[in-house]
């Protein structure tokens, strides 16, 4: 990037490096590269799911170094405590007095790793970080670094030792990406690379190199909000929101939360293909990933089999799409 300021097409170019870049350590995850990049342009969090071994890590891990930004990672664990992750008080012998230790909640990407298998207690620790992007301990409010970003990894909830995040939680995290096992092409390169002496742990040695940073990454940000949006595709995300209000098959629509929410990261998107207004196809590709984690099926849909992403599938095909 030059010393001048870029210009969206050399900020989107510069994103599409990012991508080629992690792909160099991750393979078969392309959608959840591009969800993490829209979810920092949104200013908001990321839920990683999917089962062990299916490179959640090592693509939080990655990106962070493609752009430049610090990260920290936690091993959520049934013992942990809150201040293991905002941060205490600490007595200093030095001083003789009680001083504030930061905790690893303050850097740009905090890797929450297998968040679910923390009680709600620690998970709560998190909230007015992802909210409010700061810490307030012993009567002081201490700020986030700029940008802050939580990837939060889980597994699947039906797994031994996990707890379901609370609703509130769920909120706070804009995306929630899913994970599979890559199809059987991508596995072979994957274990191709291994075979070549891949390191996970040494991403400089597998050729991954730094490609923008925080200013560059501001930019884009701005640009992605400077996307035009009509009354009527607004209309159009309310209709959907109030549809899943009302479905039989779900007890928990979309909260005004969750609205906002698929307007942000669908403008982030739009910006990333190349428009500089939105229209209903950006609102239907981040559908999914926006609210599939913040509506509840009923029992009974339960019962039937059906899953959270059928019944949203089901709601767009039949809310008309503005022309």
């Amino acid at each position: 990037m030059t010393d001048q300021t870029p210009t969206d097409d050399e900020l989107r170019g510069a994103l599409d490096r990012v991508r080629t870049e992690v792909g160099k350590a991750v393979v078969g995850q392309d959608g959840a590269v591009t969800g993490l990049i829209i979810a920092l342009l949104s200013h908001g969090h990321v839920l990683l799911e999917g089962v062990p071994g299916v490179a959640k890590t090592l693509l939080v891990r990655t990106l962070s170094r493609t752009l430049r930004l610090e990260t920290r990672r936690v091993q959520f664990t049934p013992d942990l405590m809150p201040g293991d992750v905002t941060g205490s008080l600490a007595y200093d012998p030095r001083t003789g007095e009680f001083a504030f230790r930061e905790g690893p909640v303050f850097t740009n990407i905090l890797l929450a790793d297998e968040i679910n298998r923390t009680p709600p207690k620690t998970q709560s620790a998190l909230l007015e970080a992802m909210e409010e992007r700061q810490v307030s301990a012993d009567g002081v409010t201490r700020p986030l670094p700029e940008p802050f970003l939580v990837a939060a990894t889980q597994n699947p909830i039906e797994y031994e030792g996990t707890y379901a995040l609370p609703e509130a939680q769920l909120d706070r995290f804009l995306l929630k990406l899913v994970l599979e096992v890559p199809e059987r092409t991508a596995e072979v390169a994957m274990l191709r690379r291994h075979a070549d002496g891949f390191d996970p742990h040494d991403l400089a040695a597998a050729g991954v190199e730094p490609v923008i940073g925080a200013p560059e990454l501001a930019a884009a940000r701005a640009a992605a909000a400077r996307v035009g949006v009509t009354d009527d595709v607004l209309a159009y995300l309310v209709d959907l929101a109030r549809a899943t209000r009302v479905s039989p098959s779900l007890r928990l629509g979309v909260s005004p939360r969750g609205v906002a929410g698929l307007l942000t990261a669908s403008k982030a998107w739009a910006w990333l293909t190349g428009y500089d207004s939105l229209i209903p196809d950006h609102v239907q590709a981040m559908l999914l990933p926006v609210w599939r984690h913040r509506v509840q099926l009923r029992p009974e849909a339960e019962l039937e089999g059906v899953s959270v992403d059928q019944v949203l599938r089901g709601i767009m095909q039949q809310v008309q799409v503005p022309l």
